[in-house]
């Protein structure tokens, strides 16, 4: 057997033992009403896992799964994605567009309220996504907003918000203007980053968004309840504009990062949807409970190229040749996934029918004798004797550890170099991967919209998603051209040589493509996974046990 499987193995059985016992409240279900002679209907009470606690409740801010999957349930943009995964009016009732696909004017439904009771207003949409793209919010969502007209300048400080396309028209009457016409802006704008801010609130107490006390949502659901690190419980919106679709009364999150102690709680009712433990996948893989479903995403780890040794491309190349994904997601992650070998995961049909994936082909794939002579080729040109010792940092989670024990094999085993790894809690990860603080650092990116373009353009010069230091002026302008472009096929051309040159240049190595993988107890319907997109509740239901 082989050496790195062996020390993945043993780091899987010190996971399961000591997997710990969870939060004592964290999914505790209320007693009910329960007596026979009783005539209250007992509570429909959804009982979900976080994972953490979320990163912030500011739409404009919160531009990560563990605070986007919750937020999008307590509040509502323009549009939302519907239960066959398209862009639905949610918010605005009527939305027109004119003739030449540039300038969209939303009509706000006259019963669309805040859970407040405030009226939600066109206002509301200009003020929060003004603070969107304003510079001094450093939203990381801002780049979505660059379709709209003046946007990029504004955000970018090059421009002023008068500039930026953007316009009430009335109390009710929302106006947008693009650069140019984009088949994916009303799916774009599903992104919580476009939900609207409630200005007379927000002015009041700019902490409005960090308390259950304070929070206001025009969603389906309001938040009820926030015990930071421990539980959130949501309930159902009376003031939402579609509330007779709600069924549910109640939702309680947990927050428990540890995906074995999640499935305990499952198991011992007091979830009622759970993760599978890679440890036990092929023997619950085949459970009437288990849905497998697809996701648009890429998990995979960043270099920082300002960081030595991996200044050096050929070094990069060589550590992204050294890993073999195919063992990762058959002996580790065991869920099903899709071995990545390029950053655009599958599912993106392209003008002549082919899906990108199948189109690029594999980028980037296993090979330890190229690994070997591209580290040589690498330390030569820096005069490196030794390799300056490697660091691979992940954040706290037993799968992130698990995948990271796993690729420390790999790269002794095909570089004959040790690596060592560093766990940093999720709370101080993410700010401390975006400051370049990291050598070489786990990541994930599950797509905004549904357009390749999303995910390549991450890594632009400058962006806020980029986070690895990288910088080339070819890649840059592949992507423009691509964004600037009207003639679909020419378009899609430049998106599939963005795609190559990145892989060639490897400021990153993809690992796998997610899928959503989730075991759901009988009696539940209509909790909606978006492939793109959001956890969505709305449509969520629970018969009685």
């Amino acid at each position: 057997m082989k050496k790195w499987l062996l020390l993945v193995l043993t780091a899987l059985l010190v996971t399961v033992l000591a997997a710990c016992t969870a939060n004592n409240d964290a999914g505790e279900k209320p007693a009910g009403d329960s007596d026979k002679g009783d005539e209250k209907t007992e509570e429909k009470v959804l009982y979900l896992n976080n994972g953490n606690e979320p990163t912030t409740f500011d739409p404009s801010v919160g531009f990560d799964a563990v605070s986007w999957n919750a937020l999008n349930n307590l509040m509502e943009g323009l549009t939302r994605l519907g239960e066959d995964h398209l862009p639905k009016e949610a918010t605005a009732e009527t939305i027109d567009v004119s003739e030449d696909g540039l300038t969209y004017t939303f009509n706000i439904r006259e019963d669309a309220k805040w859970s407040n009771g405030d009226s939600v207003t066109a206002n509301d949409f200009l003020y929060g996504w003004t603070r969107m793209l304003d510079p001094n919010t450093a939203s990381p969502a801002a780049f979505l907003g660059y379709f709209i007209e003046g946007a990029e300048a504004f955000n970018t400080g090059e421009g002023t918000i008068e500039d930026v396309g953007m316009k009430v028209v009335d109390e009710k009457t929302f106006e947008v203007k693009l650069t140019a016409p984009t088949d994916a802006f009303l799916n774009i704008i599903t992104n919580p980053s476009f939900f609207p801010v409630n200005e007379k609130v927000a002015t009041e107490n700019p902490e409005w968004f960090t308390e259950a006390e304070s929070f206001v949502g025009n969603g389906p659901f309001q938040l009820a309840k926030w015990e930071h690190d421990v539980k959130m419980v949501f309930e159902k919106n009376a003031e939402y504009w579609d509330a007779e679709t709600v069924k549910l009364d109640k939702v309680e999150w947990a927050m428990v990062n540890d995906s074995n102690t999640e499935y305990q709680m499952y198991q011992a009712n007091e979830l009622d949807v759970s993760d599978v433990p890679a440890e036990l996948s092929e023997q619950l893989m085949d459970s009437d409970e288990v849905s497998v479903q697809d996701q648009a995403g890429t998990y995979f780890y960043r270099f920082n190229t300002t960081m030595e040794p991996f200044t050096n491309a050929k070094i990069r190349k060589a550590f992204a040749l050294a890993v073999n994904q195919e063992q990762i997601v058959e002996f580790v992650t065991k869920n099903g996934e899709k071995p990545a070998h390029g950053f655009v995961s599958y599912g993106f049909q392209g003008p002549d029918g082919k899906d990108f994936r199948d189109a690029v082909g594999n980028l980037v794939e296993f090979n330890a004798e190229e690994a070997k002579k591209l580290l040589e080729e690498g330390m030569a040109e820096e005069g490196y004797e030794t390799l300056p010792t490697v660091t691979l940092t992940y954040a706290t989670s037993d799968t992130h550890q698990n995948i990271a024990v796993a690729l420390q094999a790999q790269f002794k085993e095909a570089l004959g170099i040790d690596v060592e790894l560093a766990n940093v809690e999720s709370s101080v990860f993410s700010s401390e991967q975006k400051e370049l603080k990291y050598q070489l650092s786990r990541s994930s990116f599950l797509h905004d919209y549904a357009d390749p373009v999303n995910a390549i353009e991450s890594f632009i010069t400058g962006s806020s998603m980029n986070r690895t230091g990288w910088s080339n002026a070819e890649f840059d302008k592949l992507i423009a051209d691509a964004k600037a472009e009207t003639d679909p096929a020419v378009r899609w051309k430049h998106l599939m040589d963005a795609e190559k040159l990145l892989m060639e240049e490897a400021p990153i190595f993809p690992i796998h493509f997610y899928n959503q993988v989730a075991l759901q107890k009988p009696g539940l319907s209509g909790i909606v996974r978006h492939p793109v997109g959001y956890l969505e509740l709305k449509w969520a239901d629970k018969s009685a046990e």
